[in-house]
């Protein structure tokens, strides 16, 4: 498997990397807490990306722009609920919620929304005021009608997929800050990079990383033509793993950072509180590996090494 995008992907992706950061990476995120104008801002710029022209649904090329896009926004903390408007249906967001208890990230932006749950069923939702919690700042509870019709697989899938892209762009941008602070921070006379339970630390993290991005390529590039089933324990896997690495990524760099880690005057501090939704929602890893079980004992599980893997190009 060819594992490099196309060069025109890789260079939207670099196109799109720096507008967000024109907008002011973790710290615009940590300002839209209090200020509405930086969501709109937020939009604004995806709009001059073209982001709301792709489709995702039919189309390969534009499939691959929307992932990169998504790795691009979850490094700078984008506060904006790109994935949901990517797949918006009739016009309506599409939040794909847990309906024991039903959240929805940005739900308190103006438009329409509707539910999903991970089988598919589908809701009406009833928006309530935001919380503000420390741990997804933009997080609004919401009520479920009872469901109204369902929501097709491959748009659960593909939720699933482009959100473990936004995992992660912000676990590259965590692990890239932590990797920064190591070797420029002196203890006991010399970089902290220089003792070797800290360089193990961060090769672990980086081995987390690393894996998720080739997974997360592998599973975007797996040919249509594939058992619906096949795609649905795919996206299950990807963001499996994206929530996994996430919880490890992050456990280290607040342990390397520090109490740094913990204060919002740190991007660290910001990817998290800003990340968990994704990582948490609509389930999390151990949630989502319970799931995966079925798919495991009836052969719709493949991975990178199953005995048969099908030639890709990315």
């Amino acid at each position: 498997m060819k594992t490099t995008l196309p060069q025109d992907i890789s260079d939207f992706a670099a196109v799109a990397t720096k507008r967000f950061a024109r907008l002011g990476g973790p710290q615009a995120a940590l300002r839209a807490e209090t200020d509405d104008g930086i969501r709109d801002a937020a939009r604004t710029a995806l709009s001059e990306l073209g982001a709301f022209e792709l489709d995702v649904r039919s189309g390969p090329d534009d499939l691959l722009a929307a992932a990169v896009l998504c790795q691009a926004a979850g490094a700078d903390v984008l506060p904006y609920p790109l994935v949901d408007e990517l797949l918006a249906i009739d016009g309506a967001r599409l939040a794909l919620v847990n309906p024991e208890a039903p959240r929805v990230d940005h739900g308190d932006l103006p438009g329409d929304w509707i539910a999903a749950d991970l089988d598919g069923n589908r809701y009406r939702l009833d928006l309530a005021s935001r919380t503000n919690a420390k741990l997804g700042p933009f997080l609004v509870p919401a009520s479920l009608s009872a469901p109204d019709g369902t929501v097709p697989a491959a748009d659960v899938n593909l939720h699933l997929v482009l959100g473990s892209w936004r995992i992660l762009g912000a676990m590259q941008r965590s692990l890239h800050i932590v990797t920064e602070h190591v070797q420029a921070r002196i203890q006991f006379g010399q970089p902290l990079a220089e003792f070797q339970s800290v360089r193990f630390a961060v090769a672990d993290a980086a081995v987390a990383v690393r894996g998720l991005h080739e997974l997360a390529k592998f599973t975007i590039c797996r040919p249509e033509s594939l058992p619906a089933q096949i795609h649905s324990a795919d996206a299950l896997v990807l963001r499996f793993k994206a929530a996994d690495a996430a919880r490890q990524v992050l456990r280290t760099s607040h342990q390397l950072l520090g109490a740094l880690g913990f204060c919002d005057e740190s991007d660290v501090s910001v990817l998290d509180r800003h990340t968990q939704p994704l990582i948490r929602l609509p389930l999390g890893a151990e949630a989502l590996g319970l799931r995966l079980i079925a798919d495991v004992r009836d052969g719709s599980l493949e991975t990178l090494f199953s005995e048969a893997p099908v030639e890709q190009s990315a």
